[in-house]
This record gives structure tokens, C-alpha cells and sequence, in this order.
């Protein structure tokens, strides 16, 4: 129970941040609440683009947005030629809605990505008519800085662990700034405040999602 209020309690005060930041966030709390609210923010959406998001798999919401008719434009399928793939990353760009998560999330409300090709933080930025970031408590930091060790710590090597990589960090469990062509660390973002002209929203899970 003290875990769970420590969760909730770092969630609400992130949410409110993200507002200030013109955001549109919500606290929901559970994987099930959000894969609910999930289904009731993209029913205007036909077609519908998945980041690489450990998140949103965790949320089992693939299988759902098949069942109510939605075109999913889902790289991450392993049927998928290298061809494909590239063709379906572009068409996320100028898709209904953009799902995805975050690599960290700042008690302040700014959102850091660090990202190998560039596709998924592209479209959380700019092009897709919706963008719903749904991201668990567990990455909630306290601040940029913070934001980035978690990223070097957590989310680099477990991503390249699970992609199958042989970069340094599947061995030393932390990143280790490599130079190979197999590198997925190219990219950083930091969603500062709302793009413009991109309808974000994002939900904070009160549990522990993806890395």
C-alpha cells in the first residue's frame, strides 16, 4: 500500500506539471484504466501508429484496435521486411493517432526521449492528428539530469538487450556512449512544453510499465 500511494502521489503532482506545460495529461490507475481510456480517446481514429514501446504491448492494446477496425501501422512485427518497415514508419508520420511511451518523464512535466532512428520521437512531435503517450510511474525522475542517468541505467541496455543488440551495454548493463553502426542512442528529444500544432495527451499510469 505505501509503494502504491508513493506511486500515485508522484503521478498527480507530474500530471498537474504537464498541464502547466500545456499538455493534456490524465492519472489513471492501472494498465487496465489505460488501455480503456486509450480505446475512448482514438475512436475518431482510423488509421493508428504504434511506436517500438515495450508500454504499449504491456497495456495490451494491439489486439484491441484490431477487434474495433482500426489500421494498425505497427513496425515492430517480425514478418516484416526491412523494406516494410521503413514504409510503415513514414505512414506513422501522418497517421490519426500516435501511440507510444516515453523514456523518462521529469516531476516538472517535461518528457526526454532518446531515440536509434528517430521515427517514433518524429512522430510525437510533429504529424500524426493525435498523440497519446501513455508512460507508467516508475518513469517519473526528479529532473533532467535525472532523467538521462535513468535513460543510461534502465532504458538503453534493457532496449538493446530485448532488440537483441550486441552493444556494449548488454553486458555492462549501463550505457557506454559506443560508436557502432548497431548504436540506438542517436537522437535526444526533450518535450519541453506541447508542440504547437501537435494534440498531445498523455497518461500517467500509477504502476510500473515498460523500461
Amino acid at each position: 500500500m505505501v509503494k502504491k500511494w508513493h506511486k500515485e502521489t508522484l503521478a498527480r503532482k507530474t500530471v498537474e506539471a504537464l498541464k502547466k506545460n500545456h499538455f493534456q495529461a490524465e492519472y489513471v490507475p492501472s494498465k487496465e484504466e489505460a488501455r480503456k481510456r486509450v480505446i475512448e480517446l482514438i475512436a475518431d481514429s482510423k488509421t493508428v501508429g504504434i511506436g517500438g514501446s515495450v508500454t504499449t504491448a504491456e497495456i495490451n492494446i494491439l489486439e484491441d484496435l484490431l477487434k474495433i477496425g482500426k489500421e494498425v501501422l505497427n513496425h515492430s512485427l517480425s514478418t516484416l521486411t526491412p523494406e516494410e518497415k521503413m514504409t510503415i514508419r513514414r505512414r506513422q508520420l501522418t497517421c490519426d493517432c500516435f501511440i507510444s511511451s516515453t523514456n523518462a518523464l521529469t516531476m516538472d512535466g517535461k518528457l526526454v526521449n532518446v531515440d536509434g532512428t528517430g521515427n517514433r520521437v518524429s512522430a510525437m512531435i510533429f504529424g500524426p492528428k493525435k498523440v497519446i503517450i501513455v508512460v507508467g510511474a516508475n518513469k517519473i525522475v526528479k529532473d533532467l539530469d535525472a532523467a538521462m542517468e535513468r535513460i543510461e541505467m534502465i532504458a538503453a541496455p534493457l532496449n538493446n538487450k530485448r532488440l537483441n543488440f550486441s552493444n556494449p551495454c548488454t553486458q555492462t548493463g549501463v550505457c557506454m556512449d559506443c560508436t557502432g553502426l548497431s548504436r540506438i542512442c542517436n537522437i535526444t528529444t526533450i518535450l519541453r512544453k506541447k508542440p504547437s500544432q501537435t494534440d498531445i495527451i498523455v497518461l500517467v499510469v500509477g504502476e510500473e510499465l515498460g523500461y
